[in-house]
């Protein structure tokens, strides 16, 4: 069951999406008593579905200026349909970092996948940042291919990750792309090295490093170094040539 909207995107903050591109927003009901609204931004003639996992509580309203919604715009002209869920009803006021591993939070993302593929049957690729790469890797590692098609891990929080998740059940192509001058003490660049280690079971694998960035927020937060605030071209690029490429 689904209730839609259809209205022009107003950005939380003017720079984060283009106010022509449409934007739709769908009500699921991915459990029982439990909802999930999506905004969802098709786009003509797309060649990839996009789910975007933002950082730090999760979902669209609670994460204005995140690096993810910052890019929409930017991956639709790279020629995708881009979904971005908000929090589930049973989240509260943001996604504690354990349900963001659980089941049912693999449940909720799976409905936003099957909503992508009945408006467009076509590879679904599951792209985090910071919190968000909690999600990612563990959809992806519980949900696997052909349901998951590749997984895009941005400030990749590696510590906490990995305690929570078996790197090596995750069995996508999947992208990492770190910062060295992310200062987020959840996201040091040196831990990639480890992390990448660990997902050698995936087909294929690649780290991409880019260097700086302005801060004008905490270290952790979206409008960094952490969140490439100055520097979105760097990441966007790589990321679409190498989405389009597997």
């Amino acid at each position: 069951m689904l209730k839609r909207r259809i209205l022009v995107w107003i950005a939380l903050l003017s720079f984060v999406v283009s106010p022509a591109l449409a934007q739709e927003e769908i009500e699921l009901s991915p459990r029982p008593g439990v909802t999930e609204t999506v905004s969802l931004w098709m786009t003509p003639k797309a060649t990839r579905n996009v789910i975007l996992l933002t950082g730090g509580g999760g979902g669209v309203k609670r994460v204005g200026g995140n690096f993810l919604l910052r890019i929409v715009s930017q991956l639709s002209a790279a020629g995708f349909n881009i979904a971005a869920p908000e929090v589930p009803s049973d989240s509260g006021d943001g996604m504690k970092n354990q349900f963001r591993v659980s089941v049912e939070h693999a449940t909720d993302i799976a409905a936003v996948i099957d909503l992508m593929k009945s408006r467009a049957d076509l590879p679904v690729w599951l792209v985090s940042t910071s919190n968000g790469t909690l999600s990612a890797a563990s959809v992806a590692a519980r949900l696997g291919p052909p349901r998951v098609a590749g997984l895009v891990l941005t400030s990749t929080v590696w510590q906490r990750l990995m305690g929570f998740t078996d790197l090596g059940q995750i069995h996508v192509p999947t992208l990492v792309i770190h910062n060295y001058d992310d200062a987020c003490r959840e996201s040091p660049y040196a831990k990639t090295e480890v992390g990448m280690q660990a997902l050698a079971n995936t087909p294929a694998h690649e780290l991409i490093s880019v260097a700086g960035g302005i801060s004008r927020s905490e270290p952790c937060q979206a409008m960094s170094p952490h969140g490439y605030l100055g520097i979105e071209d760097q990441a966007v690029r790589p990321m679409v040539a190498w989405i389009k490429s597997h």
